[in-house]
Order: C-alpha cells, then sequence, then structure tokens
C-alpha cells in the first residue's frame, strides 16, 4: 500500500477525566499495535485542562511525564476549550472541526482512547458527531448510558437481567439529609456495601464499606467525582469480564469473547490492584467456572451489548453469586482499556481475534458507519 493510501488514525489520548494517566498506557498500546502497513497515526492529546496538542513528539513527551503537558513555543496549542466563549483564533477552531483543506483531510478516521467523563460519556462523541467525523467506538446515546451506572443498571432490569440492590443518592440530598440516607442504606441493604460514582470507570472513588462508621467518609469521596452516587449491596461473587465487538456485517450478531474472571488480591478489583500493585489480581481466561455457566454469561453479555444499543465494542462486567450461581449485571465499559493488563484485548485474543486485527476491525466498523450516516438527510428541505 502506498504512503497516501494509508488511512490517517486520529489517536485521542489524555482527557480531563482521573482516568487520564489510564488512556496514556491504553494509547501507546493502541499506536504499537496499529497495523503500520495500512494506518499512519496521529496523536492528539487532552491535558486535564481540555487543551488539544498535535504530534508524535507531544506523545512521546507525554509517555515521559505520564501526563499530557503543556508544552513550549514550538508546540502551540492546537484547540482549547476557552476559545469556544472567546474565539479569538476562530481559523484554529474550524481546523479542529473541518476535516478538508487544500492537502486533504488531517485525518481519516478518530480513535478515541481515552476513558472517563467528558471522554467515554458521550460528550467527546457528541463533538465527533458535530465535526462530522468517523470514530471508533459506540455513539453518544450508548456511551452516556455504558458511563452512568444508573442508568445502565435500571435498563438491564427492565430487560429481566439481575443487578445487585442499589441506592441512588444525589449530592443535594445527601447534604440536606444524610440521616435519612444513614437510615435507608441500614434497612434496605445492610452491611457491607459499596460507594460509587455514578460516572466514574477505573473503580476510582469508590470503596467497600462494612461498618456505618465508615459510611460517611466514603460517600463524600464519591461525590468528589460525581454528584450522583451509588449504594450498592455487596455480594458474595465471582467477578467476570466478557468482551463483545460489533460485527462487520450488519445482520450479524456481535461477536462475544471467551469468559474471562477477575481474582482480586486486595478487598476488590480497585484502582491499586488494576494498575499499581503488579500482584493486585490474578486474570484468568477462560474463567475458572463450569461450562455451562461461560455459555450463560456469554448471552447476557451479548444482549446487554444489544439491549444498550452498543456499537464498536464494550466490556461487560458481571458478577457470579457464589451461593446460588446467578449471573447479575454489574457494568458496561465503552472504551475499555487497551494496557498491557487489560482485559479487553486479551479476551478477544483468546478469542482468535488478535490485538492488531481487532484494531483494525474497529476502525472498518467506524468508517463504516460514517460511510452510512452521510447518506441520512439532516436538513427537510433541502
Amino acid at each position: 500500500m502506498k504512503p497516501s493510501d494509508k488511512i490517517r488514525v486520529a489517536v485521542l489520548y489524555g482527557g480531563r477525566s482521573a482516568e487520564h494517566e489510564v488512556s496514556l498506557r491504553s494509547a501507546a498500546n493502541v499506536i504499537q499495535y496499529l497495523d503500520p502497513s495500512r494506518f499512519d497515526v496521529i496523536p492528539i492529546g487532552i491535558d486535564k485542562q481540555g487543551h488539544w496538542f498535535l504530534g508524535k513528539d507531544v506523545f512521546a513527551q507525554s509517555l515521559e511525564h505520564n501526563k499530557v503537558s503543556q508544552l513550549d513555543n514550538g508546540h502551540p496549542t492546537w484547540f482549547a476549550p476557552e476559545w469556544i466563549s472567546n474565539p479569538a483564533d476562530k481559523q484554529q477552531i474550524n481546523e479542529l472541526l473541518i476535516v478538508k483543506k487544500a492537502n486533504g483531510p488531517h485525518f481519516d478516521v478518530v480513535f478515541p482512547v481515552v476513558h472517563g467523563t467528558l471522554c467515554e460519556d458521550g460528550t467527546l462523541q457528541g463533538l465527533l458527531e458535530i465535526a462530522g467525523l468517523p470514530y471508533v467506538g459506540c455513539g453518544v446515546l450508548s456511551s452516556a448510558i455504558g458511563m452512568d451506572k444508573d442508568i445502565s443498571k435500571r435498563l438491564a432490569m427492565h430487560a429481566g437481567f439481575n443487578v445487585a440492590p442499589y441506592l441512588v443518592i444525589r449530592q443535594d440530598q445527601w447534604l440536606s439529609n444524610s440521616d435519612y440516607y444513614f437510615r435507608q442504606i441500614a434497612e434496605k441493604l445492610g452491611y457491607p456495601i459499596f460507594t460509587k460514582p455514578a460516572n466514574t470507570g477505573s473503580s476510582i472513588g469508590i470503596n467497600k464499606i462494612k461498618k456505618p462508621d465508615k459510611l460517611h467518609a466514603a460517600i463524600d469521596e464519591a461525590f468528589r467525582f460525581d454528584t450522583k452516587v451509588l449504594v450498592e449491596k455487596a455480594l458474595n461473587i465471582i467477578e467476570l469480564e466478557v468482551a463483545a465487538l460489533e460485527s462487520i456485517e450488519s445482520t450479524a450478531d456481535p461477536i462475544v469473547s471467551v469468559v474471562g474472571e477477575i481474582k482480586p488480591a486486595h478487598e476488590f478489583y480497585s484502582y491499586d490492584a488494576k494498575y499499581i500493585d503488579e500482584n493486585g489480581a490474578e486474570l484468568l481466561i477462560p474463567a475458572s467456572i463450569p461450562d455451562e455457566i461461560k455459555e450463560q454469561a456469554r448471552l447476557v453479555a451479548k444482549k446487554i451489548f444489544q439491549i444498550l444499543e452498543c456499537e464498536g465494542m464494550a466490556r461487560v462486567d458481571l458478577f457470579l453469586t457464589r451461593d446460588t450461581q446467578q449471573i447479575y449485571f454489574n457494568e458496561i465499559n465503552t472504551i475499555p482499556g487497551f494496557t498491557q493488563i487489560s482485559m479487553y484485548p486479551k479476551l478477544m485474543d483468546a478469542s482468535g481475534v488478535s490485538y492488531s486485527d481487532l484494531l483494525t476491525h474497529l476502525i472498518q466498523l467506524a468508517m463504516k458507519r460514517h460511510k452510512n450516516k452521510s447518506q441520512l438527510v439532516r436538513n427537510y428541505m433541502d
């Protein structure tokens, strides 16, 4: 393939969420495994303030410092959020949003390798939709649903799937009447419980609480990351993960991986267990559960992927109760990690889809979806 025929892939990394550093590790692997005979990579970094930086040298420096940094004058900001309210340089905004230039497009497709709020919650996807850019992964709706643990659980329950009992607390309610929620938690859930921000990933802001005297601090901690918090009954479970991948053929079911199992060495599969402690968890592929239950888990994952209107990819996290052997839906991750230890690419590889082939497949899906959407009528009067 001639260089001019290669697909130019903009790999977005960093972002304003608490999962900024995880994104850098994921992006490094994606860039490494994209097929160089088919793709040219254009890294685009987003720092924690929302400034966008363009170029491979920026990415190299980001990896060195473990964050997307403000750079010297030789590497100007490509796009900054303050320009929206004070557009001092409309030309640079247009450079972000307008694909075509005299010498062709900056890139052909965007591969978001960003995690957490303002990244995989539909906000970034909405920007890319407005800009008319093809992008990898779920669309606006399923991204927003997938990020909100409360909404995704409600839809799963509506479809007949088990979820752990939980309560939702909003920040203003907690500040005005915390005693009420203390009583509700004790009466309806008991202990132990988990406190979770509704809209974070990588177990950020999550704590396991065994006694009431630790509850107030844990809920306050969760409210540092979101204005809505879930308090969820802790079940005696085995943690399962399943990777789902949309098929190229629109009439075909999604590709569903083998089932993986997480055996955390910590109290639960926390951020530290995932990314800090090298021995924080044992990842088993395939899971050490009966074959019949594996097939049940794969079927649940496929249906959840479809019910939540997912596109591209998602990792479906499930619980298997030790006593009743029942499968519970926990959450869905619409931009799963792509680090060296991440389960999504490992599960797909164990299912016959290599890392490189997986990335190629996702890019093909993105471009196909964009082609189909570009044929829609957007203005009825035209």
